[in-house]
């Protein structure tokens, strides 16, 4: 992809464009990890004074991901959750791609405005918005939100009532998520006329329908009942006599790989049933993980060590105060890696690695199988771009916004 139009559309877009970034050569016979390792060892040959935990984020990959998605999903355009990771670089690299943006407060809407993005290429995709985060939206001409219950309407009305929305569905049960975002948020089936005609009574036009069946379902017929639900919402509209709706919102928890591959087919089928006979709706989708989780690699430092017997401890310079709290907040599985290249019939121990603040359930492994390490060494941490730094503390002095972040790209 080097020297095409896309990419370097990515190098000089808002966000990466004052960034170094590293050129990296990916070969085809690598294995994805066995590339992530060479690429952080070319972050540390190009930056020798590097001694504390860092990503790579490869701009490559986020393309990729991005192409991928629109050949599976065509009639879906991607509006990416800021709330994911909201790194800028990944932000103007989706931006000069195409796509749009789902934010759901303030600061996030204030990140993408500031990369030159369009307020109508942004979703305020938050059911409950605080008053002066709406009254911003406003002000900056960010006019499509969703909703799930009468009292944001009212709010919605009082603070922007130019705004378009968005009716919340909730997904379908027995999607097995990995998180379930339908106990916080969306309109049950009996609550969905309610809901349209106090928007109608209000005089705040309702645009569409979005669902969301949670993150990484892993049944995804799920997506079927929620188009199916959407329809009915649509048509209930109807029979009130209100505009026709122009939006379908299809959510986010997409997971790159063969399950989307899977999710997009379902989807495309559902859409052609439910929705084949509104060709004018606008069909969009807010993945976050999708795009982030593989394109960050983070490489953690250990500054510490014990032996105990055959039982080894470590400490390292990131952890679950920090950018791995996804071990907690996200159901992260951690796999560290030693990053230097393993030597055929090396032994290994048991091993326990812990993060760097004096809490004891700061541990991120134990009972880990890795070979004898030293302080100084590198432990590598894949698939590490969604929910990480952006859900980080600050925590006992380290700070997870110190953590660097390195852009990369991969021919």
């Amino acid at each position: 992809m080097v020297g095409s139009s896309p990419l370097q559309a990515m190098l000089v877009a808002p966000g990466v464009k004052d960034r170094k970034v590293l050129a990296f050569e990916r070969r085809d016979a690598l294995k994805d990890k066995d590339a992530a390792s060479g690429l952080l060892r070319a972050v540390l040959a190009s930056n020798p004074a590097q001694r504390t935990a860092f990503y790579a984020f490869d701009l490559a990959r986020a393309a990729d991901l991005y192409w991928a998605w629109r050949r599976a999903l065509a009639g879906v355009r991607p509006c990416y959750a800021v709330k994911c990771n909201p790194d800028p670089a990944l932000l103007g690299a989706l931006a000069a791609l195409g796509a749009g943006f789902d934010c759901a407060s303030r600061a996030e809407i204030e990140a993408v405005l500031a990369l030159g993005v369009r307020p109508r290429d942004i979703v305020y995709a938050n059911p409950c918005k605080p008053e002066p985060h709406l009254e911003y939206a406003a002000e900056v001409g960010v006019s499509l939100a969703t909703y799930d219950s009468e009292e944001e309407v009212a709010k919605v009305k009082r603070c922007h009532p130019n705004c378009e929305l968005l009716l919340r569905l909730k997904g379908p049960d027995g999607g097995d998520a990995r998180v379930d975002l339908g106990t916080k948020y969306g309109a049950h089936a009996d609550e969905v006329v309610p809901l349209l005609r106090a928007a109608q009574c209000a005089g705040v036009t309702v645009a569409g329908v979005s669902f969301h069946v949670g993150s990484g379902a892993n049944n995804l017929a799920v997506y079927r009942g929620a188009i199916e639900a959407a329809r009915a919402a649509f048509d209930a509209a109807a029979a009130l006599g209100m505009p026709p709706m122009r939006v379908l919102d299809v959510g986010g928890g997409f997971v790159s790989g063969p399950t989307f591959d899977e999710a997009a087919a379902v989807i495309n089928d559902a859409l052609a049933q439910h929705f084949g006979d509104l060709p004018c709706v606008e069909v969009i989708g807010e993945p976050g993980r999708y795009f982030a989780e593989t394109a960050f690699t983070l490489a953690a430092r250990v500054i510490g060590k014990r032996t105990r017997g055959e039982v080894r401890e470590y400490w390292i310079d990131d952890g679950l105060y920090g950018s791995l709290n996804c071990i907690v907040m996200d159901h992260y599985v951690p796999t560290p890696r030693p990053l230097a290249t393993p030597r055929p019939g090396e032994k290994t121990y048991t091993s326990t690695v812990f993060g760097p603040t004096c809490d004891s359930l700061d541990t991120v492994v134990t009972g880990y199988q890795l070979p004898e390490m030293s302080v100084g060494d590198w432990l590598v941490f894949d698939n590490m771009g969604a929910y990480t730094t952006g859900a980080g503390s600050n925590f006992n002095g380290f700070a997870t916004s110190d953590i660097k972040i390195y852009v990369a790209y991969s021919s």
